[in-house]
């Protein structure tokens, strides 16, 4: 306890967290539909566009947020068009596009700045880097991504599950997808601050991957995924502070732990019902 208040006591941390928690949350919510729909990889082809976007914008001296989140959101966008209506699979698509603009990014970085601080700590993620701006920008852009959510549940389970049938019931599928790829895309931008483009989409995969070894309900893996990824964020900053080790890589292990936690917990429950 008197780690966690001495941890408080500085305000880069507290911002960290602040911002973390909310982006964390976006994330495991947003998660669930992208694994249940096989395109949880989804988040790790954004955050090298958005890697991209951002050595260009630091090349050029503008605001690398500001840069990234429309190149990010519109690059969602037409990975999504193109999965849909083009002989190309989503996992190709995704690979092509990640590949490609990793490697301009870093073509642009070699050939102005070079690798310096501010590069490193959106490829690796820094809790150093996470400004006021950042926070109140992730606070907003975090309540908005957590309303549409909220809003639009029931359609965005129908569209997961079965586009077939919600297609039949009078929903818009494709509005609905692009909807989810477009969160997707702020919530992985919002988020590379802190965890760099190399472990972001862990934020996106493991809560929701761990919450459906407990829960087979939609609203129950929801709910669980969102909790438990905000609990091992926490846990994770927590370690870092304690063990002076990079936060990212800190709540991607916490984030492994819990998983295997969850499994050997439904392993054990499977045989004591059999």
């Amino acid at each position: 306890m008197e780690m966690i208040l001495e941890m408080l006591s500085y305000p880069f941390i507290v911002r960290a967290l602040a911002g973390g928690m909310m982006v964390s949350l976006c994330a495991a919510l947003l998660g669930v539909s992208l694994v249940l729909k096989r395109y949880s990889m989804i988040g790790d082809g954004l955050s090298h566009v958005s890697f991209g976007a951002l050595s260009v914008a630091l090349a050029v001296g503008w605001s690398p947020l500001k840069v990234s989140i429309p190149v990010v959101a519109l690059a969602a966008f037409f990975l999504l068009r193109i999965t849909e209506n083009s002989r190309i699979k989503s996992d190709a698509a995704i690979a092509m596009i990640s590949a490609s603009s990793l490697a301009a990014g870093i073509i642009v970085t070699s050939l102005s700045t070079g690798m310096t601080t501010d590069v490193s700590s959106y490829m690796f993620g820094s809790i150093l880097a996470m400004s006021r701006e950042d926070v109140t920008l992730s606070a907003i852009l975090s309540l908005v991504v957590l309303c549409l959510f909220v809003f639009c549940y029931n359609k965005l389970f129908a569209v997961t599950f079965d586009e077939n049938f919600a297609r039949a019931a009078g929903v818009r599928v494709e509005r609905y997808n692009v909807l989810i790829a477009l969160l997707t895309a702020v919530t992985i931008v919002l988020g590379m601050r802190m965890m760099g483009a190399m472990l972001i989409s862990s934020l996106i995969i493991f809560p929701a991957l761990t919450a459906m070894r407990m829960f087979k309900s939609f609203r129950g893996v929801v709910c669980c995924s969102g909790i438990l990824s905000v609990v091992c964020f926490f846990v994770g900053m927590v370690l870092s502070y304690g063990l002076s080790v990079p936060a990212g890589a800190s709540i991607v292990l916490v984030n492994l732990a819990a998983y295997g936690l969850f499994w050997g917990a439904a392993a054990v429950g499977r045989i004591v019902t059999f």
